[in-house]
């Protein structure tokens, strides 16, 4: 049952991006460069997501989810070297290839090349990062 339900979870997230023009690098860049022709239609579609994450984060810690479930909050709100890091090397992925990896993956059923590139890159940095010594742990994650 799970898998069914993160199925269609997942089917439901494609097509929202796919509907929001997230799929199209184009719209994407043209949103993040705010010094040249700036497409702010994004921004409906950032807000959009603010709402409902906040609305569900208020929700949260209301018992059990709808499939029994137990809903928890991340315990951590520190702001660290790899928090940092991590969200750098995101961003410049997306302005570089103008996809974050929920689009990225949502647009390899539109058949072009470019959606596949980054998705293996993507795979490859998971794999390295996975085979990647932690400091202070002894052991790889």
């Amino acid at each position: 049952m799970n898998g069914l339900i993160a199925l269609v979870a997942g089917v439901l997230f494609g097509f929202g991006l796919d509907l929001a023009r997230m799929t199209d690098p184009e719209r994407v860049l043209g949103f993040l460069d705010i010094a040249g022709t700036w497409d702010p239609t994004l921004v409906f579609v950032l807000a959009g997501a603010v709402v409902t994450t906040t609305i569900g984060f208020r929700l949260i810690g209301r018992g059990d989810s709808w499939f029994g479930g137990p809903m928890r909050l991340p315990q951590r709100s520190d702001i660290d070297r790899p928090l940092l890091l991590g969200a750098a090397l995101f961003g410049a992925g997306w302005g570089l290839a103008g996809y974050c990896p929920g689009p990225g993956v949502a647009a390899l059923v539109q058949g072009a090349a470019d959606p596949f590139w980054f998705v293996g890159g993507l795979v490859l940095g998971m794999i390295i990062f996975a085979r990647t010594p932690r400091r202070g742990s002894g052991a790889t994650a």
